[in-house]
């Protein structure tokens, strides 16, 4: 089959690196990101990130400005380019030194700008403060699509042409125990995450629902479809984490994280089951 590169779609990627840090996504790869924002062969016209950077502590740590200087150029390796933000430290009436470094002005003004020539725009943040540019890039004619870990504003989500959780895209994250001896996301024995789609609340099992691909296809949740990029597992109520409440279940809402076991019947098992969002509370 020739493709037609003429008809691919541009797309931009905007990461609130400090939101997504904060909310969960701290170890998140950003090679795999890229791959999920061009799943659909789309080609990738904008790669920014935006990070602080604070230069008083650099002149006295030069750990942490050898580490910074680092992941700078390790990103930069992999297509992004990195929007400094400069934190800036103020003193407050008690006399206490407090840091800023808020990028969400810088953020909100390249991908308005940079929309013009932009067919589809990832925004990697949860910051609810992004709902107006969400709008404002929807009457310019582009999709929007956003990604996120906790503390995701409702409103961003619904206003989005599509919300899809990190916790869920194939290698974004690191799962519990991945190491390079692990087998690969979706394999027997692996650790995947999903969500509960079905529950029978008589006879205590579930289905989980897991991505086990990056494809153009995310709308085609039904596993049963060749073209889907979902799979199914069975679970029993007795594998879920102590004190969940099962009436909870089904939720997209909730994330779990578990062990792909050989197959009871036509799915494989979830077995090992632990909750990772949200994240319980002491």
């Amino acid at each position: 089959m020739t493709v037609n590169f003429k008809s691919l779609a541009k797309v931009g990627v905007y990461v609130d690196a400090a939101n997504i840090s904060r909310n969960g996504g701290q170890r998140m790869q950003y090679d795999v990101l890229r791959e999920f924002a061009c799943r659909d062969q789309a080609e990738p016209l904008r790669l920014n990130v935006y990070l602080s950077y604070d230069e008083e502590r650099a002149e006295t740590n030069v750990v942490y400005r050898d580490k910074a200087r680092a992941y700078q150029s390790a990103l930069r390796e992999l297509g992004y380019k990195v929007i400094e933000k400069r934190v800036k430290w103020f003193q407050d009436e008690a006399g206490n030194r407090f840091g800023k470094a808020n990028a969400d002005l810088d953020m909100a003004v390249d991908v308005l700008l940079q929309s013009e020539n932009l067919d589809r725009v990832l925004l990697a943040t949860g910051d609810g403060d992004f709902v107006q540019v969400v709008r404002a890039l929807q009457n310019k004619g582009c999709r929007v699509e956003t990604l996120a870990f906790d503390n995701v504003s409702e409103e961003l989500r619904r206003e989005s042409d599509i919300f899809v959780s990190g916790y869920l895209v194939p290698g974004l994250l690191p799962t519990r125990g991945d190491d390079y001896f692990a087998p690969s996301w979706g394999a027997m024995g692996s650790r995947v995450r999903g969500y509960c789609y079905h529950h029978d609340d008589n006879k205590s099992f579930g289905f989980m629902r897991f991505l086990i691909k990056l494809s153009p296809f995310l709308w085609k949740t039904d596993s049963r479809d060749s073209e889907s990029p979902y799979r199914t597992a069975f679970f029993h109520d007795s594998s879920l984490p102590d004190g969940f409440n099962v009436m909870k279940l089904p939720s997209r809402n909730h994330i779990f994280e578990f062990t792909l076991a050989e197959p009871n019947g036509k799915q494989p098992v979830a077995t090992d089951i632990i909750l990772v969002h949200p994240a319980a509370t002491p």
